[in-house]
C-alpha cells in the first residue's frame, strides 16, 4: 500500500485520510484512527476514535454551518463541531432548502471517426450493433411464465453447442400483465418495456407467449407496439394451441427455427460509438465517492469522447439535488425537461416513506453516506463531467449520443430493465458492499469501491477500484483501466454475473401504479 499522498484535481489521498476537494471542511478516514492522532499534512488532531469510512471535521463548525464534501454542501450541522471530531449522521440536518448549484458540465470533444476505439460486436441488418447474440422468450403476463421458462431451459449448453455464435436463450419472466388496468400509464409502460427489450440489439430473435386472457392482451400488445410475425419474431397463445405441453413443444420448435439465422451472425470490428451503457449502483458506501464512481465517470467521459451513449438514472436520489442539478444540462430545453422530471418525482413521493423524504440516512443504510444529497452527488459522479444531452422517460428508446438521463427509480433491477429497453447493450454497476445483480439481456460489469470488498465478493465483482484508495492509481488511470475492461466485455469476455448465470429473474419492468 502506498503511503505517499497524491493530488488529482484537488483529491488528496494520504495515509490516514482522504480529502476530495480543497474547499472541504471534512475528510474521510482511510483506516481506523485512534484519538489524539495528528493527521498527516493537516493541523488537526483527532479528539476521539474515527472508524474507517467515517467523516471527521478539519475545521470548527457551528450549528447551521454547511458541511462540505467534494466541494458541495451535503448538509447542515445540527450542533457545534470541533476540528478533529467524528461526524455522525445525527450531526446532519436538511430541514432548510439548500442551494449549491453544481458546476456547469464540461463539454467533451468527440474524436473523429477514424480515431475512435473499437470492439468486436454483432452487426444487425439495420446497422444496430450488439454486444451479445441472444434469443429471447417473452411473456405478456405471468400466466405463461412456466411455459416460457420451460422453452428457454430446453436450450442447454450442450444443445446450443452446434450454434457457437448464439450466446443463449433467455426467458424474460415478470410478475405483472394481469390484475391491472387494461389501458393507461402502467400498461403502456409494461408494453413499452417489453417491446424495447425485444428490439434491443442484443436480441437476434424473440418468441412472445401468452395464456390468452391476460389484461395485457397479446394482440393489443402487438398492435400498440407495431410488432408483426417474421422469421425472427413469433407468438404462441396457450389457449389457442391446446395448453401448456403443446405450447412448450411448439415454442421449442419456434426457437429452433431461429437458430440458423442467429448463428450466421459473427462478431466483427466496430466503433465504440455503438456502445450504449446503462449506469447503476447497489449498496453504495462512502468510498464509492472516492474510487468506483469517479473512476466510472472518467471511463464514461472517455466513451462519450469516442462517440458512445451513456444512460444515467436514479431519479429518486437525484431529485434531492433539485434545481442544483440544472447546470449539468446541455441547454435550456434539456434543463427544463430535467427540472420537470425531478419535480414530478418529488410530487410522486409526497407522503411516502422513501429515502428522499427521510433525507438523513439511517446508520445501517448509510455506509459512510449521511444524507440523500450526499448519496445523490456520489451517484451523479458515475456519469462523468459531460453535459446531459437529453432527458427521456422510462424505457423510451434513446437515440442521442453522449450522456442521457432516463427517468427510473434507484432499484437496480427496475432501472436496468428500463435502460436495456431504451437500447443499452452494456450495464455498469458500482458497489461499496457487494452486489449479486446481473441484467437479463446486457452484460453487467460490477465495480468494487475497495479491494477488501472485491476479494470478499470475488465470484460476483469484475473490477477492483481499490488501487485508487491505496494511492496506486489516479482516478483518471483507473477510468482508463475501466474503459479497456468494458471493451473486452463488449467483445465477448464473460462478466462474473454471466459466468454465474445471473439475469433470468432480474427482468423487472417498473410496476408503477399497477392495480392488484
Amino acid at each position: 500500500m502506498s503511503t505517499r499522498p497524491y493530488a488529482e484535481a484537488g483529491l488528496i489521498i494520504a495515509r490516514q485520510f482522504i480529502r476530495l476537494n480543497p474547499r472541504d471542511n471534512l475528510v474521510i478516514a482511510r483506516l481506523d484512527i485512534v484519538g489524539n492522532t495528528a493527521l498527516d499534512g493537516e493541523t488537526v488532531v483527532t479528539r476521539e476514535p474515527v472508524a474507517a469510512g467515517q467523516k471527521m471535521a478539519t475545521h470548527p463548525l457551528k450549528a447551521g454551518d454547511a458541511m462540505i464534501k467534494n466541494g458541495q454542501i451535503i448538509g447542515l450541522a445540527t450542533r457545534d463541531i470541533q476540528a478533529g471530531e467524528c461526524i455522525r449522521n445525527a450531526d446532519f440536518k436538511l430541514d432548510a432548502p439548500i442551494r449549491d448549484p453544481l458546476s456547469a458540465a464540461r463539454p467533451v470533444t468527440v474524436l473523429p471517426a477514424d480515431q475512435r476505439a473499437t470492439f468486436q460486436g454483432y452487426v444487425r441488418a439495420d446497422g444496430r450493433v450488439a454486444t451479445r447474440n441472444y434469443l429471447g422468450v417473452f411473456i405478456v403476463g405471468n400466466c405463461a411464465a412456466t411455459a416460457a421458462r420451460r422453452v428457454a431451459d430446453w436450450f442447454t449448453e450442450e444443445r446450443l453447442a452446434p450454434w457457437a455464435n448464439v450466446d443463449g436463450v433467455i426467458p424474460f419472466i415478470h410478475e405483472i400483465g394481469c390484475g391491472m388496468e387494461m389501458t393507461g400509464e402502467p400498461m403502456d409502460l409494461l408494453r413499452r418495456t417489453m417491446s424495447g427489450s425485444i428490439r434491443n440489439p442484443n436480441i437476434a430473435g424473440a418468441l412472445v407467449m401468452a395464456l390468452g386472457c391476460e389484461r395485457n392482451n397479446i394482440y393489443g400488445f402487438l398492435d400498440q407496439e407495431k410488432l408483426a410475425d417474421a422469421p425472427d419474431f413469433k407468438t404462441l397463445v396457450l389457449q389457442e394451441v391446446g395448453g401448456t405441453a403443446n405450447a412448450i413443444e411448439q415454442g421449442i420448435a419456434a426457437i429452433q427455427a431461429m437458430l440458423p439465422a442467429a448463428n450466421a451472425i459473427e462478431r466483427q470490428t466496430v466503433s465504440v460509438e455503438h456502445l450504449c451503457v446503462g449506469l447503476q449502483s447497489a449498496a453504495l458506501d462512502g468510498y464509492c465517492a472516492v474510487s468506483a464512481n469517479p473512476a466510472l465517470g472518467a471511463a464514461m467521459d472517455l466513451l462519450v469522447g469516442h462517440g458512445a451513449t451513456v444512460i444515467l438514472s436514479d431519479t429518486g436520489d437525484l431529485a434531492a439535488l433539485g434545481d442544483d442539478l440544472l447546470p449539468r444540462a446541455a441547454g435550456p430545453e434539456v434543463a427544463a425537461q430535467l427540472q420537470g422530471t425531478l419535480a414530478q418525482w418529488r410530487e410522486y413521493q409526497q407522503g411516502r416513506d422513501t429515502r428522499l423524504n427521510r433525507q438523513i440516512l439511517s446508520d445501517r443504510e448509510a455506509r459512510g453516506l449521511s444524507t440523500v444529497r450526499e448519496r445523490a452527488l456520489t451517484g451523479l459522479s458515475r456519469g462523468g463531467s459531460s453535459p446531459i444531452q437529453a432527458v427521456t422517460g422510462y424505457a423510451h428508446r434513446v437515440t442521442e449520443k453522449g450522456l442521457v438521463f432516463m427517468d427510473a427509480p434507484g432499484y437496480e433491477a427496475v432501472s436496468a430493465t428500463g435502460q436495456v429497453a431504451s437500447g443499452a447493450n452494456l450495464i455498469c454497476l458500482s458497489t461499496g458492499a457487494g452486489s449479486g445483480f446481473g441484467a437479463a439481456l446486457a452484460p453487467t460489469v460490477k465495480l468494487a469501491s475497495t479491494t477488501r470488498v472485491f476479494r470478499h465478493f470475488s465470484d460476483d465483482l469484475d473490477v477492483d477500484c481499490g488501487p485508487v484508495l491505496d494511492g496506486e492509481l489516479t482516478v483518471q488511470q483507473m477510468g482508463e483501466r475501466v474503459f479497456e475492461r468494458l471493451l473486452a466485455y463488449a467483445s465477448g469476455e464473460k462478466t462474473r454475473s454471466e459466468e454465474l448465470g445471473v439475469g433470468e429473474n432480474e427482468f423487472v419492468p417498473w410496476p408503477k401504479g399497477v392495480l392488484a
